[in-house]
């Protein structure tokens, strides 16, 4: 345990970190300093009542306290000085890591490291190569992985073609989970707006009924994930309308997922076609041909604000929707074994250290997966690393405490808007990764794997006093 130095070469220490010497490029949906601009504008918006408003007057009894305002999420990635500060120091780190990593609450195996977002340094290490069940933090490695293989600014196409021959009509899924089919698609790709452009096509070759049809063969392997039927994920296919909730969320487990996401998209789909004049039959599944004519497409938000709302809302069909569109991009099969291949491969690529590692999806919902408190760690940094800012979304998008997403309603006091991380939990299985920012305004990486407390408030708790922790660290 202890400070231990750690060459990591892709993080030039003297020119320093973007993320901690302000100079992140501005490039996506963040802003100079690193900071995501929604998650900005939010801040701001709270300024007078606190950074978390928990719809209480001050004068509630037992009512939590306002987290900070703006100003302390604002720094919580960025620094106003050019100057990398000197290491925070190790001893010191271990003296107060040590004893709450200790608490039983999180069971009879821990690891954990804590890095140097500036210069790559190691300060932290207890059992860093030991491979843990990451439950959602390896939503880390999933970003990172799509990031890298397909690029920030890519975008998930569902398009309808139609076939002359036959007059069939197809609906052909792009693996977009957050296609809707709401009257509001609030920014993400509308099958109402698809079906409007694709009645418009139709009438213009003077078609006004059609065979309707569904492909889904983007993806391959089977649809249900190895845990079975769970309402954390629907089935897992290329053509799916507001990720087959029953209900109006959009996050979190609804109260169920539609069995058969891709009929279920293509009946509503017919349903917008027929308001606008074209008679359908029942759909079924099929393949479109290379014969086959465009007629209209829609496509979803940038891939950078796919990995965001992933990792802020632990979003589990996302991540295995990225997943298999690393798979595809790489050549290799669209299944859940493929899948877990081209992440590997991906951040083989990116010089990450591999040993013990196991994917085995891209969600963390499969309690054989495992990875290392070092890959986590590491996987942080380069993400952090300014030549690499196409990787950048995999950091603005970790929830920030007392803010938002999984975090909301975790770190009231103390650390909230300066611990920014992924959460993950399993039975039995508690994890947090992500980055802290000190009382110096030194911002570090930590990854944190534990296995046998399934006390999960206390587990959380746990885990969350050990982030803070490093909050107070000089």
């Amino acid at each position: 345990m202890g400070a231990s130095p750690w060459p990591y070469t892709a993080v030039a220490a003297t020119a320093g970190l973007a993320l901690a010497a302000g100079v992140v490029t501005a490039a996506g949906p963040w802003d100079s300093s690193g900071q995501r601009t929604a998650e900005r504008d939010r801040a701001a918006a709270h300024r007078d009542a606190g950074g978390t408003d928990h719809r209480g007057g001050s004068g509630m009894a037992g009512a939590p306290k306002p987290a900070p305002s703006a100003a302390s999420v604002l720094t919580g990635l960025g620094s106003a000085t050019n100057v990398v500060r000197s290491s925070p120091n190790g001893r010191a780190l271990a003296g107060v890591l040590d004893p709450l990593l200790a608490d039983p609450a999180l069971g009879d195996r821990r690891t954990a490291v804590v890095v140097d977002l500036a210069t790559g340094k190691r300060l932290y290490g207890s059992g860093p190569d030991e491979a843990l069940t990451p439950a959602s933090t390896t939503k880390i490695a999933t970003a990172v992985a799509a990031l890298s293989a397909l690029g920030p600014d890519h975008r998930l196409t569902t398009r309808a073609v139609y076939e002359p021959d036959t007059k069939e009509l197809v609906l052909v899924g792009g693996g977009d989970p957050t296609l809707s089919a709401r009257r509001d698609s609030a920014g993400q790709a509308s099958l109402r707006t698809l079906a409007a452009g694709t009645a418009a096509a139709l009438k213009e070759r003077k078609v006004r009924q059609v065979t309707l049809s569904y492909d889904t063969t983007l993806y391959a392997g089977p649809e249900l994930h190895p845990i079975g039927v769970n309402d954390n994920l629907a089935a897992v296919t290329a053509l799916m309308a507001d990720e087959a909730r029953v209900d109006a969320s959009t996050s979190g487990p609804p109260v169920k997922r539609i069995p058969g996401p891709a009929a279920d998209a293509t009946r509503k789909f017919a349903q917008f076609l027929n308001e606008h004049g074209i008679r359908t039959t029942s759909p079924g599944p099929s393949k479109a041909t290379k014969r086959a004519q465009p007629l209209a497409k829609v496509q979803s938000p940038p891939l950078s604000a796919l990995v965001e709302r992933m990792m802020t809302e632990s979003d589990n069909d996302i991540a295995e929707a990225l997943a298999r569109h690393t798979a595809v991009a790489t050549g290799l099969r669209a299944d859940f074994a493929g899948a877990g291949r081209a992440i590997q491969a991906q951040l083989k690529k990116l010089g990450l250290p591999l040993k013990g590692a196991r994917f085995k999806d891209g969600s963390g919902l499969d309690r054989d997966g495992r990875l290392t408190a070092n890959l986590l760690s590491r996987l942080l940094l380069k993400a952090a690393d300014p030549s690499r800012p196409e990787l950048r979304p995999a950091l603005t998008g970790l929830p920030v405490a007392g803010f938002t997403g999984t975090l909301t309603s975790r770190y009231a006091d103390g650390a909230a808007g300066i611990v920014r991380a992924k959460t993950g939990s399993l039975n039995g299985v508690n994890t947090l990764a992500g980055t802290a920012v000190t009382r110096d305004g030194h911002v570090l990486g930590f990854a944190f794997l534990t296995s046998g407390g399934y006390e999960v408030t206390a587990a959380r708790t746990a885990l969350d006093r050990a982030a803070t922790a490093l909050t107070t660290i000089r």
